[in-house]
């Protein structure tokens, strides 16, 4: 392998001031249990070389416009740490993608203690000790590639900016603005490519005061906060999302009864009015998620839905089965389903991916009792696992010669054990 010569700028004088720089110019190899460190702001040049198998202490700015990596042909590949630590604002810059294993950000200056313009990618796990991490709108951007994860996030350290997630895990983004983490999440996307990202704004009086039209089923819309979310252009697939509520930021008049009245809105482009995606209401998690796939992308926000609208009939749901033969509980029991023999009943597992389908429910036997059934479902020869699930329920009610769709949702617990 050829050898790079690496150069070492240790302090220059300009226009009577010191200061001091870390430059590489050629080729820097930090293996693994080893340690390397810089108080002065470190330059990875055009066309040089830096990877970090090792811990690199990061004490000034970053700015890179060679290649910045890591290996990951060795044994461990969770080798690899960058920790960017101080207490004053940290530029982290260059023309060219940083990419990183294991990242820490730990910066005691409030408000924004990361100056993000460039593109930072991660592989491993990003904890959020403390700063806020803040990313250009035009140049810089955040990414966590597949089994990438994070820890630690808090009001005092987040990624103000879009976060992009890449890969088939159910992910939350670690998001927030103006001193609040608040973040959204999705279910697991289908194949490695997929790319989502989201954003998170608070207190944009103008981007609400554009955006007054509701669909007639809306009743109050959260104006103090809304989330972009968006998928990549060749993602076919669609996934369900999380938000959550927060006293200190949402409004408090869409609270009243969340349990019953609270949903996911989203701001449609095309019919240039709020919709309605449904809303799961977890009240112990303080969260929503929505009744199914999203139907479409962009802003999103919470707010009440007139319920006498959406819940006709008179369809009891019992949200606990058994499965253990005791001819109680046994599978799931949906009083008076049977009247409205044009249903669906769709299951999923907590990261998202549906483990029952049927339509007809509760015909002949076509009932779920704790084994996946259905197309593109969970292996239907074992039972599934003890835990939580949701279900969607759709069925389509006459009334005086009117046909009209309903959806239900919740919470299922399922014992198998």
């Amino acid at each position: 392998m050829k050898n790079h010569q690496i150069w070492i700028l240790a302090c220059t004088l300009t226009g009577g001031l010191a200061f001091g720089q870390t430059v590489n110019y050629g080729g820097l190899y930090i293996k693994s249990n080893t340690e390397m460190s810089t108080l002065f702001s470190l330059e990875n040049k055009n066309d040089a070389i830096l990877f970090n198998n090792g811990t690199l202490y990061i004490y000034n700015n970053l700015i890179n416009d060679g290649l910045f990596d890591y290996n990951t042909e060795g044994k461990n590949k969770s080798e690899g740490q960058t920790i960017f630590t101080s207490n004053k604002e940290q530029i982290i810059g260059g023309n060219s993608v940083i990419k990183m294993n294991n990242v820490v950000f730990n910066n005691s200056t409030p408000e924004s203690a990361f100056n993000v313009s460039t593109d930072i990618v991660t592989k491993g796990i990003v904890e959020f000790e403390d700063g806020i991490v803040t990313t250009d709108k035009d140049t810089g951007s955040f990414t966590f590639l597949q089994n990438s994860s994070h820890l630690k996030v808090s009001d005092r350290s987040y990624v103000d900016g879009a976060v992009d997630k890449e890969g088939t895990d159910a992910f939350v983004f670690p998001i927030g603005n103006k001193g609040f983490y608040r973040e959204s999440a999705i279910s697991k996307p289908k194949t490695s490519k997929d790319i989502f990202s989201s954003k998170y704004i608070y207190n944009d009086k103008q981007f609400f005061a554009d955006k007054k039209n509701k669909a007639g089923v809306i009743k109050l819309i959260n104006e103090n906060e809304y989330w972009l979310v968006q998928k990549g252009k060749d993602v076919s697939n669609d996934v369900f999302l999380t938000l959550k509520w927060d006293e200190r930021t949402t409004d408090l008049n869409v609270l009243t009864d969340p349990e019953k009245d609270l949903h996911i809105v989203r701001w449609d482009e095309k019919q240039l009015m709020w919709v309605d995606e449904g809303g799961v209401v977890d009240i112990g998690n303080g969260s929503v998620t929505t009744l199914a796939t999203l139907k479409g992308y962009g802003f999103f926000t919470l707010a009440t839905v007139k319920t006498e609208l959406l819940l006709e009939g008179d369809v009891v749901i019992y949200n606990i089965v058994t499965a253990d033969g005791d001819g109680v509980n046994d599978y799931f029991l949906i009083d008076n389903i049977q009247k409205f023999p044009n249903n669906s009943v769709q299951i999923y597992n907590r990261w998202g991916a549906k483990v029952f389908e049927t339509k007809n429910y509760d015909s002949n036997g076509n009932v779920f009792d704790g084994y996946s059934k259905g197309k593109m479902t969970l292996n239907d020869k074992e039972k599934l696992p003890s835990g939580t699930y949701y279900y969607v329920i759709v069925y389509e009610v006459e009334k005086e010669g009117v046909s009209r769709t309903i959806k239900k949702a919740g919470y299922l617990h399922l014992e198998t054990k």
